[in-house]
Order: C-alpha cells, then structure tokens, then sequence
C-alpha cells in the first residue's frame, strides 16, 4: 500500500506537471513529463499547507492541471468492457464522470504525502508516425528500497494532442485494476447500483 501510495504521487506529480509546457503542442510524451516537473514541485511546495487545510483547494488545482491529459472516455471504455456497450448513453455519462472524480479524489490525497522522491526518465524512442508510445519512469526510493516503476500509455488524438489512457504503477495496471473491481459489481448490482455505489463512496471522501 505504501509502495502504491508513493507511485500515485509520482502519477499526479508528473502529469500535473505537463499542464506547465510552453511547447504542449509539439513536444512527445516524455518531454511534456520530463521537462515541466520543476514547476509543478514548486507549486506543490508552496501551497502545500492551504491543500492540507482545504481539500476543496486540492481537488480544483487537480481537475484544472492533471485531468485535461487524461482520455476519460477512452478509460471508461478500457475498464467497463462489455459493460460499457450495454450501457445506455445516461449511464455512460454518469460512470465518466464518477470515474473522473474517484481518480482526482485519489490523486489529490495522495499529493499530500509527497515527500520529494526523485523520478528517473527513460528513453523514448519515438517516430514521427507513431500515435501509441509507452513513457517509462520510476520513482526512486529511500533507504534503498527497490524503485517503483511507473508507465503512461499514450495515444495521439485526430486532435494531434497526446492523451494518456492507462497508467501502470508497480505492474498493476489502473485499468485492468479497476475494471476485475467494476465488472464484479457489475455483475452482483446492475450498472446503477454500481453508479450508487461510487457516488455514495464520493460523498462520504468529500466530509
């Protein structure tokens, strides 16, 4: 858990930092995370003590910073499976969304027990056509603990604009992670008792 906790950090690290990039338009994968980390350690840093006492706070720079680089659609699609088909439209809508908040709820506590762990790059190669890379980092430990390799999957939109739709944090996909969860409840409650289930879960993260 603990392991889990620091690779979720690094995830909320690196891609809140992406939204800092002057050259988001033409910059691959690696270099929108590579480039603007030091941004967002300042941002963090400094406003650290308000996003303790207000989570409020937390959530709103995490929704404008972090999730704009996210595929939610895409995800939702990936964890739901064939849930996600027979779904109606409204249901669809509603899980996006549910999905969306879980996620920013998770990666806004998590922030709060960032403690500076160094992040190591490694090499992307890349070519001109290509429109799906894997982004590979890790999160270096203390004491010599083993490091947390943490992959982001991209993929370029008919927008030209890289969007990520999984990230693997330890081996454990976010995707398939969520989507053995999802499809077990699914299976016991129905998509709306599913729906109720995280909107009952996001309430009572909010008190």
């Amino acid at each position: 858990m603990k392991r889990l906790s620091v690779a979720v950090c690094g995830v909320l690290l690196l891609f809140g930092a992406v939204a800092y990039a002057d050259n988001a338009a033409s910059a691959t994968p690696d270099q929108l995370v590579h480039q603007t980390t030091d941004a967002m350690l300042v941002r963090i840093r400094a406003d650290r003590a308000a996003y303790t006492k207000d989570h409020t706070k937390l959530y709103k720079m995490a929704e404008e910073m972090v999730l704009p680089h996210f595929d939610f659609v895409r995800m939702s699609q990936w964890v739901l499976g064939l849930n996600w088909r027979k779904a109606t439209p409204e249901q669809r809508g509603r899980f996006v969304a549910q999905f969306r908040d879980l996620l920013v709820r998770t990666y806004s506590t998590a922030l709060l027990n960032y403690t500076d762990q160094a992040v190591i790059y490694r090499p992307l190669n890349i070519n001109p056509t290509d429109d799906d890379v894997l982004v590979r980092t890790e999160v270096k430990q203390n004491g010599g603990a083993p490091n947390i390799p943490i992959n982001y999957s991209f993929y370029k939109n008919k927008e030209g604009a890289w969007k990520v739709y999984d990230v693997t944090i330890d081996g454990v996909s976010l995707v398939t992670n969520y989507r053995s969860v999802y499809a077990s409840k699914v299976r016991d409650q129905g998509m709306d008792g599913l729906l109720a289930s995280m909107m009952e879960s996001a309430k009572e993260s909010r008190k």
